[in-house]
């Protein structure tokens, strides 16, 4: 019998052509040709004033951490609930990760919990659109103006997502995107930076560029270019960027493929939350979702871990989430916790997320779904 993954990268079928492109132009390292066509396009999309093409989501972060001029000892608010990349950019400039809790509907962070994490050191709020299910922006930004803090919308979740027919990762000062191999949208490695506030753009290719004026030096602007601010290698090769076109070109298609099996999943579920042994997704009005996962949410962390044992069993690869950053070591050494972590820590123990892949097809989702009512149908009538 097949073995059904958690995920499986997939191509779609111009990437090579595109890479041999890339090599046969002589130039293949960041900032090309690729990139800038990657650049371009989610610009189209999204509406930012500038994107720059990245390594990883991580080099985003870390970019918006220098631009953001965070100093030691300043804080920054974050959800407990999310990768570790979204503090550790921040504690490497000195900073403080403020870690709150989550809403127990999206599972994104929530208003309240920001509001009472604020302090005078507060100067920035990062939200993570967690599923690619857009954040609670309004109330945000409001804290935003009133407390004059910089707002970092983490989306590695979120292409293309919106909130309100508005694309995610247009709504803060600065947004991040994810391109590695577990995305909707991958090149093995590879992220990006939108810039939504202009003010930030020239900046921001400094960064890019190992702190120099290189940028503007390619494009004429200056005789030569030099040191001019903090920085570091924040560049995509070539190569990786012509892999990435190819999939960016075949964006819409790939959403309505992992959005298929994500409502498959979501309709196929129904009886199990009737009858309380799973809590399906939520999806407020005027959420658009990415597709990116989906997760369901078991009574108990013995039943999730049951769940996952026995899909493993049947060759159904199907695995948990994060673990609370506040409570993890290096989450102790570098931040602090603001408030309970009482829904953080609930969600993370119970949380299951289902395979869900672009190509995963009709077939795979039935077997998916066959096997979580064969598992738990058989828990409730022996329970």
């Amino acid at each position: 019998m097949e073995q059904i993954p958690f995920n499986r990268p997939q191509l779609v079928g111009t990437e090579h052509r595109y890479i041999d492109e890339a090599l046969a132009s002589g130039r293949i390292s960041g900032n090309g040709s690729f990139s800038m066509r990657c650049a371009e396009r989610l610009v189209q999309r999204i509406g930012s004033h500038a994107a720059l093409i990245t390594p990883s989501c991580t080099a985003a972060l870390e970019m918006t951490a220098i631009l953001a001029d965070l100093q030691p000892g300043d804080e920054v608010i974050v959800p407990s609930f999310t990768f570790v990349s979204t503090a550790n950019a921040f504690a490497m400039r000195g900073a403080v990760p403020v870690f709150v809790d989550i809403r127990d509907d999206t599972l994104n962070i929530d208003v309240r919990a920001v509001e009472q994490a604020i302090t005078e050191r507060t100067r920035a709020i990062v939200v993570v659109h967690y599923g690619g299910v857009a954040c609670d922006m309004e109330p945000i930004l409001a804290l935003s103006r009133l407390h004059n803090l910089i707002v970092i919308e983490d989306a590695a979740h979120a292409l293309p997502a919106s909130l309100h027919d508005r694309p995610l990762g247009s709504f803060g000062d600065m947004a991040t995107l994810s391109f590695h191999e577990t995305k909707n949208i991958q090149c093995g490695e590879g992220g990006a930076l939108l810039i939504n506030d202009p003010a930030l753009v020239e900046r921001a290719e400094i960064v890019q560029e190992k702190g120099t004026n290189r940028s503007r030096f390619f494009r004429g602007e200056v005789d030569k270019y030099t040191w001019e601010d903090l920085g570091s290698s924040y560049l995509l090769s070539d190569v990786s960027a012509a892999f990435l076109w190819g999939q960016l070109e075949q964006i819409d298609v790939t959403t309505a493929n992992r959005r298929a099996v994500w409502n498959r999943y979501h309709q196929g579920l129904v009886d199990l939350e009737r009858l309380g042994l799973v809590h399906r997704p939520t999806i407020p009005d005027g959420h658009q979702h990415s597709g990116h996962l989906y997760y369901l949410l078991l009574p108990t962390e013995d039943a999730r871990n049951r769940l996952i044992a026995d899909l493993r069993a049947m060759g159904i690869l199907a695995v948990f989430h994060y673990l609370p950053l506040n409570s993890s070591p290096g989450g102790r050494r570098f931040g602090r916790t603001s408030g309970t972590q009482v829904v953080c820590e609930s969600v993370s123990a119970r949380l299951v997320r289902l395979p869900l892949w672009n190509g995963m097809g009709q077939a795979r989702t039935e077997r998916v779904l066959a096997a979580i009512h064969m598992a738990l149908h058989t828990s409730y009538l022996t329970a």
